[in-house]
């Protein structure tokens, strides 16, 4: 059989082309807002990723320029990857209006691909009437109405029970509740083989920590300590730490970057990586997550 072989590519009219993590910001941040832009993540020694490649392009191509697609060799480039979080390759990223909104790992077979850039794009009208409806409920979830959200997410997964953004955000209705339990249940129902999709592995870390949430008073002593010790990095990756467990990710993220913008570095590159837990945990669209990997990226490029 002969290889495959992934490399840099024109594409159709340009739809394709391989980035860097110098020319990330202009090749994907500001042309998503032209046209969303799916972002590859690979590396030349992944099998998985010589198989998505070509099929990726393919369907890309297929939009004649109403989807864009961007390479990144992590090997080359690893800042940004690390940024998002990704953990394992080949992974896809989603960027539309300056911004990432959906993802996935692993090499998908060509129909699925298609309905995933389908979904981007709006798809037929019941899928844009799908789509509004999520974005609604996202919007009322991170507003704190997490019992209407999750009306909305439930009547979106009576139309189609393995909508995986409805899944993810009813589980998170649930989080958002204190049931940790049910939120795992509700996640358990997009079947075995979409149990390692980056959103619902994105609430399972969530959940995860949940467990370890202190208690009210644990938490205000924590707080009084860092006021007053200001300096002390190591009891602030403490105190956030605490408060990702009970899901104040907005204050947690803030002392995150609080260390890092005193060391980018420090404790061995701790902070930073409890940062993209968070990032994981709180899930892309969070407004914890697009503002903190906004702040980092300055950091980093600083």
């Amino acid at each position: 059989m002969e290889d495959i072989t992934i490399g840099p590519a024109g594409g159709a009219g340009g739809n394709i082309k391989d980035s860097t993590d110098q020319d990330f910001m202009a090749d994907v941040v500001e042309a998503s807002k032209q046209a969303p832009v799916l972002v590859d993540f690979w590396a030349p020694w992944c099998g998985p990723c010589k198989s998505l490649t070509p099929v990726l392009e393919k369907v890309v191509n297929e939009q004649q320029g109403k989807v864009k697609l961007v390479k990144v060799n992590i090997d080359e480039n690893p800042g940004i990857a690390g940024q998002l979080g990704v953990r394992s390759i080949p992974a896809v990223f989603a960027f539309n209006d300056g911004r990432p909104v959906d993802a996935f790992q692993g090499a998908l077979p060509e129909s699925q691909l298609k309905q995933f850039i389908e979904k981007l794009l709006g798809g037929t009208d019941e899928g844009q009437q799908i789509q509004e409806a999520i974005e609604h409920a996202d919007g009322l979830l991170q507003a704190g109405d997490a019992a209407q959200a999750a009306q909305i997410y439930g009547a979106i997964i009576e139309r189609d029970p393995k909508n995986i953004p409805a899944i993810v955000g009813l589980a998170r209705c649930y989080l958002a509740n204190d049931d940790p339990e049910r939120a795992s249940q509700i996640l358990d129902m997009a079947g075995p083989d979409r149990q390692m999709d980056p959103a619902i592995k994105s609430v399972r870390t969530a959940i995860e920590l949940m467990a370890d949430a202190p208690k009210d008073d644990e938490l205000d002593s924590l707080i009084d300590r860092v006021t007053d010790e200001r300096a002390n990095h190591e009891l602030r990756l403490e105190l956030a730490e605490a408060l990702m467990a009970r899901g104040r990710n907005k204050e947690a993220a803030d002392h995150l970057l609080k260390i890092l913008s005193d060391d980018l570095e420090w404790g061995e590159g701790r902070a930073k990586a409890k940062l993209l837990e968070l990032f994981e945990a709180a899930g892309p669209k969070d407004p914890a997550t697009i503002e903190g990997r906004r702040r980092l990226s300055s950091l980093m490029f600083a």
